[in-house]
Order: C-alpha cells, then structure tokens, then sequence
C-alpha cells in the first residue's frame, strides 16, 4: 500500500490560557492600553499577546481602526468558549497552591505502640484542626518495620526509639528530629518489700519483653551492668500486660516511661544508670518535600508530655 506524508489540512492549537485572559480584558475594554492598565502589561505586550493569539487559532479577533480597535464576532465567541476553561484553569491553580502548602494533600505516618498512646492522639488532633482538608494516614509497628517502610516511600514520617544500651545503625539518607528521652523505670508491686535498685533485685522474678527487641537487649545489658543475669518468667510487649502482672505480684519489670501509668498497686522508681533510658525521634526521608512536614513535627514536639516525670522534651532541632 502507497502511503502519502500529506499534512493535515488543519492542525488544533495549544492555545494559551494567558492570552485568552488578555483576549476577555481587551473585549471587555476595546482598548489596548485599557487592558494593559487592568492587566499590569504595556500596550506593546497586549497587542503582542492578541497577534500570537490570532497567529494559533487563524481568526481574525479585532478591526483595527484609525482610533482604536473593534472586536469581532469571532472574538467574542471565543471569549465565550474559554469562559468555563479559564474558570477550571482558576481552579487548578488554587488547587496547586493549597497542595503547594500542604492544605491539602496527603501524610503517612508510622508510630509504635507506646507513642501511639501518649504521643499520635494530640499530634493529629492539632494538625488536623490546622489541615482539616489533608489526609492523614497512621500505621502502628516496630521501629524495624517502619524504617524500613521509610526508606522504601510507603511512609512520610516514622516515630522510633532508641535505647541508650541497645543503639541503632541507621539508613542513610534519613533525617532525625528529637523529640524526648525517656528515663527507665523500675516497677515492682506496691507493699512488695522488694528493693528500688537492680543489684538489690538478682534474685527476683522478672517480666520484660520479647525476646531479640531493642528493650530486652537493654534489659540484659542493664541486668549485666548490675551483675546478675535476670530469671525472665514472662514476656510481653504490650506495657498494661506488664503493669498488671507487676501489680498482681507476678514479678518486676523495667519499662520506659512512656509505658508507665502510675497505679495503686505499683511502685516506680527511675534507674540511675548511665544510659538507663530511650530517645524517641521523628524521621523522615532527607529529600522528602511534603508541604505537610513542617507542620506535623510541629505538631509531634507539641504532642510531648511536659511537666511529667521520667520524660523530658527535647530541644527545637
């Protein structure tokens, strides 16, 4: 089969959205200069902006008269077609902007379990009186899960921990903000006689977590640090399953201080050891250019507990 390269007869213009809103001012106006002065243009800028819009769409949009100009009735027909356009163009625009800062748009944030307690409650509450339009997503897990969710794009931002005794080699390319430290707390039965130090506690009955997290290597190391290895009778990683089992005389227990709720039937005490205690930061990828960023780290340092014992703030990064 012959097959002919012949040139369309007719070709659709990429018109301008610009250059129809000259084309409204300058029909509402029949004046060059008029429209200039609505528009913030030179006269020259405004005819030439109507002869490239003439050029694209091959109409003739204006009589030009000895003392001024004419719309034609192409003119205002295409004034008329770009009506619902340019309105949608207004639109788009307004849209982009409220995404641009974050009015809108979309955040993931991952949380652990303790933080998502003490911490993720006021955070959210505040950012979404701020951003009521955005979409805030919260997943809960392990430090381990979220970073790595971080890392691969599936979060925004991760609040993770790190024990003083059980550091973390971190990614590259994350950033951290600090939030607060936590202290350690020793937990034993109200009335239970048992001792507020750890050498004292050699040959007690011990609740902690499960086992290979960042909080039973800490424990250990502690324990160790003190001289003894502990007799673990129970693990748990859910800290009102270890209060409970504390208060009922089940054993003690080293929580961090955003897993302890004072209670009648327990008695804390915070550790003094060196590095008795956990860091708790945000992270979020270095080149992560989500508008809503800035706001929901504002919203987290906010969130933290001041006044409290055994927490303390972190200074602004």
């Amino acid at each position: 089969m012959l097959m002919l390269d012949v040139p369309p007869l007719w070709e659709p213009a990429l018109l301008k959205p610009l250059h129809l809103l000259t084309l409204k001012a300058v029909v509402r106006s029949e004046s060059f200069a008029l429209a200039a002065r609505d528009l913030g243009y030179t006269a020259s800028a405004i005819s030439q902006q109507i002869s490239a819009l003439e050029k694209e769409t091959g109409l003739v949009l204006f009589e030009r008269e000895a003392h001024g100009i004419r719309p034609t009735a192409a003119a205002h027909r295409l004034v008329d077609l770009s009506t619902h356009v340019l309105a949608a163009m207004d639109d788009l625009d307004h849209q982009v902007q409220e995404l641009a800062t974050g009015a809108t748009g979309r955040l993931r944030l991952g949380s652990f379990p303790t933080a998502d307690v003490r911490l993720v409650p006021a955070a959210l509450s505040a950012l979404v009186e701020t951003h009521p339009r955005a979409q805030i997503q919260l997943e809960e897990a392990e430090p381990e899960e979220l970073i790595t969710a971080l890392s691969h794009g599936d979060l925004d931002v991760a609040l993770v921990y790190e024990y003083g005794l059980s550091p973390r080699q971190w990614p590259a390319g994350l950033t951290r903000h600090h939030l607060l430290r936590e202290d350690l707390v020793l937990l034993r039965a109200r009335g239970s006689g048992l001792g507020a130090q750890l050498p004292q506690l050699s040959s007690a009955r011990w609740i902690t977590s499960r086992e290979d997290t960042a909080g039973a290597r800490s424990f250990v190391r502690l324990c160790a640090a003190a001289g003894f290895e502990a007799a673990v009778a129970f693990r748990s990683n859910n800290y009102a399953v270890v209060r409970e089992l504390v208060s009922a005389g089940l054993g003690v227990a080293v929580v961090p201080a955003l897993g302890h709720l004072p209670s009648e039937g327990v008695e804390a005490t915070r550790l003094t050891q060196r590095s008795a205690h956990r860091q708790v930061m945000a992270l979020h990828r270095s080149e992560n250019s989500n508008p809503l960023l800035p706001a929901v780290l504002s919203c987290l340092r906010r969130a933290v507990p001041s006044g409290e014992p055994y927490l303390h703030p972190a200074r602004s990064d």
